[in-house]
């Protein structure tokens, strides 16, 4: 029986060995922040074109324009940490080693949780201050009212897609039909139902649209819910998906 050490220590040596998972986690950085920093500076200099008069400016949601870009590469890091096992045949391996599913894929959830909250971390906080750096006498600052919950609402959004994403993974057995179904759910179905009046109640209640909620620092007209709600639906997607992971992992065979 592994203990669950040794079963954080196993997984940890399988991402940093792995070199697209570890590609993946520096793209979520790289599209977040510098994507950021362009319409940052690009809003800075044409700033009377970006403004409008209905919504204040909200500087720190102009910073975090790239995080869409950021979201995919965190939801293939996540599809691609626990995909490759089943790829390559490694999980019977793992399974032999750790016959305890419950213990191993919560061991797996831990050690991704783990790394993709300090990446995106790291990411929220240099994207936001690049921002503002970049937006001169228009930025703002980490003091104002929601600006510091924002920036966290948008590393915790980004960790708990990397982890629906693996929950996901496991349920699917297969990383190439897990991507074929979060891709166009996240960047397909989700944009299309929210343009469609009959269905945009449904699509409110998605996770990109719940996390985009948890970056807001404005309160907005005609918004359903606000951003403490929107953390609750993404953890909540987050959770359903890692129980449907470990159901499945139970109950079938590698």
């Amino acid at each position: 029986m592994a203990s669950f050490p040794a079963v954080l220590r196993s997984e940890w040596t399988k991402i940093r060995s792995v070199r697209s998972t570890v590609w993946t986690l520096a793209l979520t950085f790289v599209v977040t922040l510098g994507i950021g920093a362009l319409l940052s500076l690009l809003t800075n200099n044409n700033f009377e074109e970006f403004r409008s008069d209905n919504t204040p400016f909200d500087a720190t949601g102009t910073a975090f324009s790239g995080i869409i870009l950021g979201e995919l590469a965190i939801i293939v890091f996540g599809v691609l940490a626990i995909g490759n096992e089943y790829s390559s045949g490694m999980i019977r391996v793992t399974l032999a080693a750790v016959p305890q599913r419950g213990t191993l894929l919560t061991g797996k959830a831990v050690v991704l949780g783990g790394l993709a909250l300090a990446v995106s971390l790291v990411t929220a906080f240099l994207t936001f201050f690049t921002g503002q750096a970049l937006l001169g006498d228009h930025s703002t600052s980490l003091g104002e009212p929601n600006v510091l919950r924002a920036v966290f609402g948008a590393a915790l959004y980004l960790t708990m897609l990397c982890l629906f994403s693996a929950g996901v993974t496991t349920m699917l057995h297969n990383q190439t039909l897990a991507l074929g179904v979060l891709v166009p759910f996240f960047f397909l179905l989700s944009p299309i139902l929210s343009a469609v009046p009959g269905a945009k109640t449904v699509a409110h209640y998605f996770p990109d649209y719940a996390g985009s909620r948890m970056l807001l620092v404005y309160e907005q007209n005609g918004q359903p819910y606000g951003p403490w709600a929107g953390f609750l639906i993404c953890l909540a997607w987050t959770v359903a998906a890692l129980a449907g992971g470990a159901l499945v992992l139970k109950k079938r065979d590698a």
